[in-house]
């Protein structure tokens, strides 16, 4: 969900494609958590130990506002750390207090939460456990923000670290709690480091997630 789209030995390339050029409707909540004009990468104070280039985000936006959903300016809140386990994300620990308190922080000039969007995993895949722990993590979301019903997008695995993807993807793509939509990034293009998505595999799952949340919206 950080990005590593254009990333070459280290280093994002600093191409950004038309699917995820800014727009002054688009803003992204920086690590001051102030709003500013959203740009590439979307994560660069945030998962700030790691290169960061292109990710799902402003290809997300970027759709949400090519179909006239009326929802006004998106504010994109940024909070992925690469390389992280869902158990790191538990209730209560450091990456979840973090969460929760730039969603607050985000809704102190007036927002709505609209939706999670969630991309996670490929470091799960070395174990088989993490249906119950995914589930829990966004039901405690919704408890803490008390938005029992929040949309969550999610995405299926297109890659992995180890060799349970199989395992890992049948449990995001099945997890079963309401207002919950998974879309699939398997057959998605992988990027240079053989692992996260390419630019073009980032761009086409940020549509996907977009068309999963226009679903919520109808």
């Amino acid at each position: 969900m950080a990005g590593r789209g254009g990333l070459k030995s280290g280093s994002w390339d600093g191409y950004v494609p038309p699917e995820c050029q800014p727009s002054p409707k688009i803003l992204r909540l920086n690590a001051e958590n102030k709003w500013e004009e959203a740009r590439p990468p979307l994560h660069r104070d945030i998962d700030y130990l790691k290169a960061c280039g292109i990710g799902p985000g402003l290809a997300f936006a970027n759709s949400i506002l090519n179909k006239n959903l009326s929802i006004g300016e998106i504010g994109l809140v940024p909070c992925a750390i690469g390389g992280t386990q869902i158990r790191e994300w538990r209730r209560g620990g450091p990456l979840y207090n973090q969460l929760v308190s730039r969603a607050h922080a985000a809704l102190q000039c007036g927002g709505i939460i609209q939706a999670i969007l969630w991309y996670q995993g490929e470091s799960d895949t070395v174990s088989s456990v993490i249906e119950i722990r995914l589930a829990k993590f966004f039901t405690d979301i919704r408890s803490d923000l008390k938005l029992p019903e929040l949309p969550v997008v999610q995405v299926a695995l297109a890659s992995a670290e180890g060799p349970y993807i199989d395992d890992i993807r049948k449990a995001q793509l099945g997890i079963d709690l309401p207002n919950v939509k998974c879309v699939d990034a398997k057959g998605m293009k992988i990027g240079y480091d053989g692992l996260h998505l390419s630019t073009e595999g980032e761009i086409h799952v940020g549509q996907m997630m977009a068309d999963a949340f226009a679903q919520f919206v109808a």
